[in-house]
């Protein structure tokens, strides 16, 4: 009987212990994993994921999950991930460095069947424009549509100061429904300095706006606040980062916010906390990434969709 007792606590203990991709108990649509969208420098043309059950220790999914066909250079780069109200994931992201004046989309069920992708050419109605950077998706739940935000240049348009002709941005956006019909592009912010990587996030009764000054002398993270996620934007707050940092989403874990970034120059991954996004802590020394995640967008999904991901790269 003892060794019979012994055996069943044995299987018990192991089960308990399964993660990375088995399924513990009945996973249902409540029970929920986070996910953060990845590329690598060494390729920048495929989808990858990472995934987390707390926030702050990720795990790679092995494999890609998608694979560029778009835009002038066919690159896939800061893919911006979310899920609209009828389950459905929407991505975007940077098809190029320069040249290309629109932004990769495509939708998926699951992340791994993907609908034909395409080319939403957002600058066309301005000739100049030289690139279309790090779109970012959010939907905004009080008017039932979807906002896509992104960085571009169009040389001579704002005062240059130290920054080149070709390289001082604005942030830009459009909003859609249903990824057919975008309204016309419009400036989203203009903070008087050239600003990449807007992120929209809800926070309370408002909204908060995550950028990176890309200004030479700055070269870091900044937040501002609004009653709208499509502004006006008001109370930019000074740097909360070192310099050579960008690429900023957040996500919610409990009471406080996990904001991620890129230290690029230090080739490493960061996080900070923050409840009220007027004081941060640094929470990187108790995380973890993998060292080729490059930035993207965290976001809850349900285990169901990881185990998914998981189960596909198993059999390859």
């Amino acid at each position: 009987m003892r060794k019979f007792l012994r055996k069943v606590l044995c299987h018990l203990s192991f089960a308990l212990l399964l993660t990375a991709g088995k399924v513990i108990g009945s996973p249902s649509e409540n029970d929920s994993v986070f996910l953060f969208t990845s590329f690598h420098d060494a390729d920048q043309k495929y989808l990858r994921f990472l995934y987390s059950y707390d926030g702050l220790h990720w795990t790679n999914v092995p494999g890609i999950f998608l694979t560029a066909k778009v835009g002038t250079n066919q690159q896939l780069r800061d893919p911006s991930l979310t899920r609209g109200p009828d389950g459905v994931f929407q991505l975007v992201w940077t098809t190029g460095w320069h040249g290309d004046q629109g932004f990769g989309y495509a939708n998926s069920a699951d992340l791994i069947h993907w609908s034909d992708q395409k080319f939403i050419p957002v600058m066309t109605n301005e000739p100049t424009t030289v690139n279309v950077w790090a779109p970012e998706i959010f939907y905004d739940s009080t008017d039932k549509q979807f906002i896509i935000t992104w960085a571009a240049t169009i040389p001579g348009r704002f005062p240059d100061l130290l920054e080149r002709r070709d390289n001082n941005h604005r942030l830009y956006c459009t909003t859609t429904r249903d990824f057919k019909d975008f309204a016309p592009t419009k400036l989203f912010y203009d903070p008087g300095f050239s600003v990449i990587d807007p992120f929209i996030l809800h926070a309370g009764t408002g909204y908060v706006l995550l950028l990176k000054d890309n200004s030479r002398p700055r070269l870091n993270l900044r937040v501002a606040f609004g009653d709208s996620p499509l502004g006006p934007w008001k109370g930019l707050s000074p740097p909360l980062t070192q310099k050579y940092a960008e690429g900023p989403c957040a996500l919610k874990t409990g009471p406080d916010w996990l904001v991620y970034f890129d230290a690029y120059r230090d080739k490493k991954f960061c996080a900070l906390r923050t409840l009220d996004f007027q004081t941060f802590t640094d929470a990187s020394p108790e995380s973890f990434f993998p060292p080729d995640h490059k930035h993207g967008t965290a976001i809850p999904v349900p285990r169901l969709i990881l185990n998914g991901l998981l189960q596909l790269a198993n059999q390859h």
